[in-house]
């Protein structure tokens, strides 16, 4: 796939095939999310990979608005995805560098999950980014170490809807040269 299809064909997905994805494939999208850059070659984003159907009931069963958990239903994949706070924007006596501070993990953390997304399409498969969800309930069925800040869950799998694309806004509506 050209780049520019994989980014018209890119859609937030809210019904998925009941079709498996395999532990290979999860690894491979994941590979492609650690090539985003990020601050001072920080790499602080890290992903909480579900797989098993017992923990993807559970999470989102507990961890999920309604909303969410509908829209994700048949999802064969969960990634909550997070970074290492107080590394991305901070100086090495723990400082930040300006007044972004944690801003810049949120920002690579973004980054990588744009990558994520992309390589996700380019493998065929789709993805819902989700932010309405339980962040102490995910802390605690995952086991997420308070040294991390949850920022997002993501679904995966094979769509099983094609929806248009919503309108977008043209570069001369956000943008401003000087």
């Amino acid at each position: 796939m050209e780049f520019m299809e994989i980014l018209e064909s890119r859609r937030s997905i809210r019904r998925y095939k009941d079709t498996p994805v395999s532990k290979e494939t999860v690894a491979k999208i994941i590979q492609a999310a650690i090539l985003a850059p990020s601050w001072k070659n920080s790499q602080t984003a890290r992903y909480h990979v579900i797989t098993s159907q017992e923990m993807l009931s559970a999470f989102k069963e507990t961890c999920l608005a309604e909303y969410n958990r509908n829209n994700s239903k048949d999802a064969p994949v969960l990634i909550v995805t997070s970074f290492v706070k107080d590394r991305s924007g901070f100086n090495k006596d723990g400082t930040p560098t300006n007044e972004v501070g944690q801003g810049w993990g949120y920002y690579d953390c973004g980054l990588h999950n744009e990558v994520l997304l992309l390589k996700a399409r380019e493998l065929g498969l789709d993805t819902l980014v989700m932010g309405i969800r339980d962040e102490a309930k995910i802390r605690e069925l995952l086991k997420i170490d308070e040294s991390e800040i949850i920022v997002s869950v993501i679904a995966l799998g094979y769509r099983d809807i094609d929806p248009e694309m919503p309108k977008r806004k043209t570069a001369e509506d956000i943008t401003i040269f000087y």
